[in-house]
């Protein structure tokens, strides 16, 4: 019915890892293909799919670690037992500020600006690597469109101001609004193009 909001996620190394960036971590996967692993919030989760369409782009192959949560994929990358990791940015931003992890890269396609420092994969030479987990407010299929476009619209308003707008910023996330066919379109596109990436990952349903 209309999409809230967009959160990045980060990839992520130990802060005692050799690797610095996003090419450097690629490079030290490519040369041991399925001998690293990485960890994410479990199987089909936004962290896994987002982390398979950048393997995907990179061209790379490691060993899964499905996880509960952040907090123990947080606890195992900084304990060095994972190679990296995909965590939401607000979730990171402690350790990364108290430099316990090292985020090579968020995942949106602009920077986060909580983490100005932080470059996107597209930065780094993965732009089809790029994913955007995303929040949408849903309603059932024979909803009256009046009741859809009065939603949405009050939604939208309130993802205006500019509170909100500075709210969002500091959790590393941004406002997403769009018109109810906007939101039709980009849901659809998304199944698809998300599909598309867990097939080519050899990954089938649970």
């Amino acid at each position: 019915m209309t999409t809230l909001l967009t959160l990045s996620f980060t990839i992520t190394v130990d802060a005692a890892s050799p690797v610095r960036s996003v090419p450097e971590l690629v490079a030290r996967l490519k040369a041991k293909p399925g001998q690293y692993n990485y960890a994410t919030a479990g199987v089909g989760s936004g962290a896994h799919v987002s982390l398979e369409k950048f393997n995907v782009a990179a061209g790379v192959k490691a060993v899964h670690v499905p996880l509960k949560g952040t907090p123990p994929i947080l606890t195992e990358t900084m304990a060095g037992r994972v190679e990296y990791a995909m965590v939401p940015a607000v979730s990171g931003m402690g350790p990364v500020r108290d430099g316990k992890v090292k985020p090579l890269a968020v995942t949106t396609s602009k920077r986060v600006v909580a983490l100005p420092n932080v470059p996107t994969l597209g930065e780094a030479g993965f732009p089809e690597g790029e994913s955007t987990f995303w929040l949408a407010l849903l309603a059932p299929a024979k909803t009256p469109r009046e009741v859809v476009t009065r939603v949405n619209a009050e939604v939208n308003r309130a993802l205006k101001a500019q509170e909100v707008v500075e709210r969002l910023e500091k959790l590393g996330t941004e406002p997403m609004s769009m018109t109810p066919a906007e939101a039709d379109a980009f849901i659809g596109r998304e199944y698809n193009e998300l599909g598309a990436v867990m097939r080519a990952a050899g990954l089938t349903p649970q």
